[in-house]
């Protein structure tokens, strides 16, 4: 069983022609329904309001078979964020987000939530930035077990850190503990400016244990751990839109690795880490294929 924790929120997307269309999204419930549409156990760690829009979001989960860890509804207001697609299909962020529903979540609750009995847990996004999710998030990782393996998505969002000393807080309590840090180039381009992307991703490896996976786009997927790199390529696809592709990428990976039953010292064999970045691969690009974030279901990689 797998857990994700951060914002669940309403997606507000907007084409190039400023027509508009809303889907249930959030980089950890884009994450967390892949998992389960691929046939994992997941549970959601992230506060869901009782609102019209919350309940449309608790019914998408329900849907798609993810478990709400918090069970309680909160009186805030839903998280609102606007994607604005350019013509290659590609998505810019602003989130409505200051006294929402992604902020119910304290320390307390998201310790109170975790499931010991899990054996990955996924963190990232906005988690990362406002108070108090970020010190719960924190909190979270600090928590986990020795056997449990912690997948890393920081997904910056600039645009809304009005102070990035959260974000950077959270990343750096999460490195020494993470087993698995995927970034974009938007990501490394943002954290790393001085640096080139592969300079960046050498220097987190050199400073952590953990593999990591530079997701750059139809360039395919770079993966870099303290014993070696390798690049894993990317299968031209018709892109509709690349909103949840990296998202879908993360589920399908840590559901590859569960699947497989395999453990957190697995992750020193390259050729599982390849296998499980491949299936991930199949995961995003079916993912881009269709408007919004929606992932495929299992049947569907058949």
């Amino acid at each position: 069983m797998i857990q994700v924790m951060g914002e669940a929120l309403i997606d507000i997307i907007v084409s190039p022609a400023g027509e508009i269309n809303s889907v249930v999204g959030g980089g950890p419930v884009n994450t967390a329904r892949t998992v389960a549409r691929l046939g994992t156990e997941v549970s959601f760690i992230g506060g869901i309001s009782q609102d019209a829009l919350g309940k449309r979001i608790r019914r998408l989960l329900e849907s798609d078979g993810v478990k709400t860890a918090i069970e309680q509804d909160c009186v805030a207001p839903t998280t609102l964020a606007i994607a604005s697609l350019d013509d290659e299909g590609a998505a810019s962020y602003q989130f409505l987000i200051e006294g929402t529903s992604s902020l119910s979540v304290t320390p307390e609750i998201a310790l109170k939530a975790m499931d010991a009995n899990a054996t990955a847990i996924h963190i990232g996004t906005l988690a990362f930035i406002f108070e108090p999710l970020s010190h719960a998030t924190r909190s979270v990782v600090a928590a986990m077990g020795e056997n449990q393996i912690l997948m890393v998505d920081p997904n910056a969002r600039p645009s809304v850190m009005k102070d990035p000393s959260q974000f950077w807080e959270t990343f750096n309590a999460s490195l020494g503990r993470a087993d698995v840090i995927k970034f974009s180039g938007d990501d490394l381009d943002f954290m790393f400016p001085e640096l080139s992307n592969q300079e960046a991703v050498r220097d987190i490896c050199s400073r952590s244990r953990a593999v990591v996976l530079f997701t750059d786009g139809s360039y395919g997927v770079q993966v870099s751990t303290n014993n070696e790199e390798f690049h894993v390529d990317v299968p031209e696809v018709e892109v509709v839109d690349t909103v949840g592709a990296g998202d879908s990428f993360s589920g399908g990976f840590l559901t590859y690795w569960d699947s497989h039953n395999w453990n957190r010292s697995r992750l020193q064999d390259a050729n599982s880490i390849r296998a499980a970045v491949e299936f991930g691969i199949k995961v995003a690009g079916l993912t881009c294929q269709r408007a919004g974030a929606m992932p495929p279901f299992a049947h569907e990689l058949v």
